[in-house]
């Protein structure tokens, strides 16, 4: 019998996706991203100053903080500060959104700036990291946009400040079938789970697949990069027009 998908999707068919702007008032760059019922406020924050350790080099930074709000999941979750530290899952999934977005920055044409990019679940059904490297690209975008409004930063936005689009998609294998874009129904009985982050022109940021059950084939993972190759594709166009490209 064919493998058929909770959602009823195709094995290529990403979740409806939408990417909000202006849903901060105060941020410097914002984007509510959906990806079908997981939604993640993005914000970019500008600081005209770097860390200690970056200061008179001429270069500046872009560091990223993730959290879930209590009720992000099916039961209320304790927010992580009044436990008193950060949960090792997710120091390892800001510090990816970090490094990620870092990737497509020339940070010494960022000068002596720091934008941090806080992605805050607020609903969680899978892909949270994922929806929110996408997300947060926007929220940079548009936050590097002001600078140039404002006189901060003397270099074009895209190609200058920002070398590069960037997106992220979660892709599996559920009951044997390679999907693209899982949702909590398939992440959680998923036989391997990868998390693919690629620039818009194709090239590779982070990849981590892991097999949750038995060991994948090459062929597989294959099948799940070109999966996740093709919907990242699709939220490029997207992130376009959320920033009027």
């Amino acid at each position: 019998m064919p493998v058929s998908r909770p959602s009823g999707r195709a094995a290529d068919q990403l979740r409806a996706v939408s990417l909000e702007t202006n849903v901060s008032k105060h941020a410097e760059g914002a984007c509510l991203v959906k990806f079908g019922d997981t939604h993640v406020l993005c914000t970019a924050s500008l600081e005209t100053r770097v860390p200690p350790w970056l200061r008179g080099q001429g270069r500046g930074w872009v560091t990223a903080e993730y959290g879930m709000l209590p009720r992000a999941t099916g039961e209320r979750m304790r927010r992580e500060a009044n436990a008193g530290k950060q949960s090792g899952r997710t120091q390892e999934i800001q510090r990816l959104i970090g490094r990620s977005l870092r990737a497509v920055v020339n940070l010494q044409a960022l000068g002596e700036n720091q934008i941090s990019l806080d992605c805050d679940v607020i609903q969680a059904d899978g892909g949270t990291r994922t929806a929110s490297i996408t997300g947060a690209w926007v929220a940079l975008y548009l936050c590097v946009e002001k600078m140039k409004a404002d006189g901060l930063i003397s270099t074009p936005v895209m190609g200058g400040v920002i070398t590069d689009q960037l997106a992220a998609l979660s892709c599996g294998i559920y009951q044997s079938l390679p999907v693209a874009d899982l949702d909590y129904d398939e992440d959680s009985v998923a036989d391997t789970d990868g998390n693919f982050v690629i620039t818009g022109s194709g090239k590779l940021v982070e990849i981590q697949a892991t097999a949750e059950g038995a060991a994948f084939e090459e062929s597989e993972f294959q099948t799940l990069l070109n999966l996740a190759k093709k919907g990242i594709a699709e939220l490029v166009v997207m992130q376009k027009q959320a920033v009027g490209l």
